[in-house]
């Protein structure tokens, strides 16, 4: 680098002889240094946002997370992105998303030193991919699939949430709390954000502040002004309020 330190890089794949192999090849060359190792998608969060590395040599496919999830959920700063993994299919994505290169395993030699020379080469120009890279990140994530979880942040912890043990999301400021079981979670974001993110054939939108799993309903009952209450298996009561009743109408039809 520039100012005559090493890059500090860190390596995230779940597969060991993957990892092993990057060690070596960084290993040989002075310009960067190791400081942590990841085998999830859970571990590779907690690992960047502890580290704050220069560069990632990030697997796309991995328990837990997968790569772009894992960019999606590290708060700050992004680090310079070496996507590393099996299959090519993911190439177009990875590019889109600001990454500066992308190695298919095994990774050879000459190859992995092009891809860190043009790391060092993005840093070395001062370009930034945190904001650009992360909004073409959560452009692809919700594009790719429906939300199936939610990363909550509890303390020293981070919790895997399935979106299926979700009854209830409600509005709460800047965050969204998830009503599971008789808990109340917080996690990142707007509900406009994850009402685009969530299953529309299983989440629906029936209040500004408000998004029912609809396989936690027992019935709806008419109330007043045009609103209906909204009755849970478990007795808990919603309203869905008039403005909102034509999003649940479509769900089925109607």
């Amino acid at each position: 680098m520039s100012d005559g330190r090493r890059a500090r890089v860190v390596v995230v794949d779940d597969e060991p002889p993957a990892r092993k192999r990057l060690r070596r090849l960084l290993a040989d060359d002075d310009r960067a240094e190791l400081v942590g190792e990841a085998g999830d998608g859970l571990a590779a969060v907690e690992l960047l946002e502890r580290e704050r590395p220069d560069i990632a040599f990030l697997d796309i496919q991995m328990p837990e997370l997968d790569g772009f999830e894992v960019l999606e959920e590290v708060e700050g700063g992004l680090p310079r992105i070496v996507f590393v993994t099996a299959y090519d299919e993911f190439a177009l994505r990875a590019f889109e998303i600001a990454a500066v290169d992308y190695l298919l395993k095994p990774v050879e030699r000459a190859r992995f030193n092009l891809a860190l020379d043009r790391a060092l080469e993005a840093i070395a120009t001062q370009v930034d991919p945190s904001a650009a890279a992360l909004a073409a990140v959560r452009r692809h994530v919700v594009a790719a699939r429906p939300l199936t979880r939610f990363l909550v942040r509890r303390a020293n912890r981070m919790l895997l949430v399935p979106a299926d043990s979700v009854r209830w999301l409600e509005a709460a400021r800047n965050y969204v709390r998830l009503h599971v079981g008789g808990s109340g979670l917080l996690v990142r974001g707007t509900l406009s954000d994850l009402e685009r993110r969530l299953d529309p054939e299983r989440f629906v939108r029936i209040h500004r502040s408000a998004i029912l799993n609809l396989d936690v309903v027992e019935r709806f009952e008419p109330a007043s002004h045009g609103d209906w209450r909204v009755i849970l298996h478990d007795g808990e009561t919603l309203r869905l309020s008039r403005r909102y009743r034509d999003r649940l109408e479509g769900v089925f039809g109607v």
